[in-house]
């Protein structure tokens, strides 16, 4: 979760009273965010620094308010003071406007076609007439560098350039050169630097060298220019010095390029709207046209509001409290989202939602339904509410109650305790070599699912049995006095075209018995028991299970069996081969059985 850090002093002349701390993180909750911590600027310091001296006391003390991630509008002082006084009433839901100019007066920038191959999208604004003092400043500049650990994901996504538009001459150009043909003062540097020599620079810069990777290896860097060649940025790693903002700048120009639209669209949206209040007109923002080389022109920001129907039934069922639409309509304005009351043709009250610019996280009903809940207050829900769940379809509260399969799991949990075997939990995600080579398999590309990107060796893809870590745990206990006896129920996740998700899971039991008789009657004599539990009793006409002689690969041969329920192989069971209990670095014998029991419902 984000968290963002503001002055004290500043937060409650901005929220127009003087809260004690007690108060303060009270409102928090009520609103739902945390008063993560108290300090100062220069305890801040002191601890980066190592220092042990005594605080002044008088240093301006900072509050960090931890926000959720999805609320961007969240992530500066503008934003959180905004909230909390709509939130209070003391101040009405802002209306923001796009600046009522002829297109042919419009600041136009072109987009030229190279940028496709590397940074496709460019979306641009103005702020006219802005008032910055040094608190404001510094917050702007802020705002940029939370939206880019953000929602820009470090620059990759999106990146944010400010400039003083008074230093500057439109039109504007967005391309993608080659880097040697690229010259520019870079941001707080004096001389000209090419862009191939300001990727050397700035592989010893701690906060720049992180964003290099992006770029250094394209054969051209996005660059804006422009209608004199100034360069505006190299994006995502620096501004021009030439056109950067400073305190006395009252025209700002506003860029991101991108390579995900809608997210380039919502970090403008949340920087227009955020400081557009300091604007000789508040809350007004002037647009800029975006040409590409195709002809097609789009004009940005987009602060349209977008309209939202969610019936009454639906969020008082999941709150489990009996609101009134006049009650539900006030809670949402609380919530800075305009909201009326109508009748729909089945007498159920709809809600009508304006969502606006800044409440990018709204997508859903459910999301409208949590807003209502927050300003109701979770505490204000009584214990009966809590206890009882929601059946979205229904849009009514219903009694709780476990999944058959979960309820099936516990029944086959406990039986498995009282023959006297623990339970063990193992990751479900495991190395290709743990989950094949380990077990003396194959792999046939068709089973597993591969995860993309792992973070290390250990989790490079899910598991298809739970062999893996059943032998992994009897590997790291070998010393456990002898016999062992354990079971595990989970799940496996295996490749189904069948599925939209492409792939499915399986409840499966297994257990092991590790000891000097560890023999196959041992582990078949509890496959029996499991049955008779789950109610089948292997009749001589085999029409309900059997066991058939198998050949797997991390089995013994010829101490091994397949176990069949009508018609189909849905476990196996056996004495683990040798080379398989030497890999897991396992002494003593092991009879092994594995079963999908979610096959039985």
């Amino acid at each position: 979760m984000p968290t963002v850090s503001i002055g004290r002093d500043r937060l409650f002349k901005a929220l127009g009273k003087t809260y004690t701390q007690e108060e303060f993180e009270e409102l928090c909750f009520s609103f739902g965010i945390e008063l993560d911590d108290v300090t100062t600027e220069k305890a801040i310091m002191r601890k980066e620094k190592h220092l042990d001296e005594e605080s002044d006391g008088d240093e301006e003390v900072i509050y960090k308010i931890e926000v959720p991630a999805n609320r961007y509008d969240l992530l500066c002082l503008e934003g959180i003071a905004q909230a909390l006084n709509i939130f209070n009433g003391r101040q009405e839901i802002p209306t923001y406007k796009v600046a009522k100019i002829s297109t042919k007066s419009m600041l136009k920038m072109h987009v030229k076609p190279e940028t496709s191959s590397i940074r496709p999208y460019v979306v641009c604004a103005v702020l006219r007439g802005v008032t910055f003092d040094t608190a404001s400043y510094n917050s702007f500049i802020d705002l940029q560098d939370k939206l880019h650990q953000n929602i820009c994901r470090r620059r990759t996504l999106v990146a944010i350039g400010t400039h003083d538009l008074d230093t500057l001459h439109g039109p504007f150009t967005y391309e993608a050169l080659p880097p040697s043909s690229i010259n520019f003062v870079p941001l707080k540097q004096e001389k000209n630097f090419r862009a191939d020599e300001l990727m050397e620079f700035y592989k010893s810069d701690l906060k720049l060298k992180k964003f290099l990777h992006i770029i250094e290896n394209s054969p051209v860097f996005p660059v804006l220019y422009d209608s004199k060649r100034t360069v505006l940025s190299l994006p995502p790693i620096i501004n021009g010095a030439h056109s950067a903002i400073k305190l006395e700048t009252k025209n700002v120009f506003i860029e991101c390029t991108a390579t995900d639209l809608t997210k380039a669209k919502i970090v403008l949206n949340t920087m227009v709207t955020m400081f557009s209040e300091y604007c000789e007109r508040k809350f007004e923002i002037e647009p800029v046209e975006v040409i590409y080389s195709d002809g097609k022109s789009y004009i940005y920001p987009d602060l349209s509001v977008y309209n939202m129907e969610v019936s009454l039934s639906y969020i008082t069922g999941a709150i489990g409290v009996p609101l009134k639409a006049d009650e539900v309509t006030g809670l949402l304005n609380r919530m800075q989202l305009r909201a009326e009351n109508s009748l729909s043709d089945d007498n159920d009250s709809k809600i009508t939602v304006s969502v606006p610019p800044t409440r990018s996280d709204v997508l859903h009903p459910c999301d409208v339904m949590e807003d209502v809940a927050i300003a109701y207050g979770f505490n204000s829900v009584k214990d009966i509410a809590i206890a009882k769940g929601y059946n979205i379809s229904k849009g009514r509260a219903v009694s709780l109650k476990p999944l058959r399969l979960e309820e099936f799991s516990h029944i086959i949990r406990l039986e498995m305790a009282m023959c006297g075997f623990t339970e063990v939990l193992s990751f479900i995600l495991c190395s290709l070599n743990d989950n094949f080579a380990m077990l003396n398999r194959e792999d046939d590309k068709s089973t597993a699912v591969i995860i993309g990107n792992p973070r290390s060796s250990e989790n490079e893809t899910a598991r298809t049995s739970l062999m893996p870590g059943i032998l992994k745990t009897i590997g790291q206990n070998k010393a456990h006095p002898k016999p062992i006896k354990i079971f595990e129920v989970g799940d496996i996740v295996l490749l189904d075209n069948t599925k939209d998700v492409g792939a499915t899971n399986r409840r499966h039991l297994a257990a092991l018995y590790c000891g000097a008789t560890a023999g196959y009657e041992v582990i078949h004599g509890l496959v029996v028991r499991i049955m008779q539990v789950i109610g089948l009793v292997p009749p001589d006409d085999n029409t309900t299970y059997y066991l058939k002689p198998s050949e797997e690969p991390e089995f013994l041969l010829g101490t091994q069996a397949s176990i069949i329920y009508k018609g189909k192989q849905i476990g196996t069971s056996g004495i683990v081969h040798p080379e398989v209990l030497n890999k897991f670095d396992i002494p003593d014998p092991c009879s092994y059985f594995e079963l999908d029991i979610g096959c039985f419902l």
